[in-house]
C-alpha cells in the first residue's frame, strides 16, 4: 500500500432543504403570494371603509 493514497471521505447527505438566502424567500416560504395579495387588498378596502363611515359621522355631525 502507498503511504500516499488519499482515502475518500463520504460526505453527509442533506436530509433537510438549504435555508432561503434572501428576506423574500423566507418570507414567500412561510405565507403564500395569493394570502399576502389579498391581506393587502383587504386591509386597503378595510381602511376605505373606515374613512367612508367617518366621513359620514363627520359630515353629518356638521348639519346639526
Amino acid at each position: 500500500m502507498s503511504s500516499t493514497a488519499e482515502q475518500a471521505v463520504p460526505q453527509q447527505e442533506q436530509t433537510q432543504t438549504p435555508a432561503p438566502r434572501t428576506i423574500r424567500e423566507r418570507f414567500e416560504s412561510k405565507f403564500p403570494r395569493g394570502l399576502i395579495i389579498r391581506l393587502i387588498a383587504y386591509l386597503f378596502v378595510g381602511h376605505l371603509f373606515a374613512f367612508f363611515v367617518y366621513l359620514l359621522f363627520v359630515l353629518g355631525g356638521q348639519n346639526q
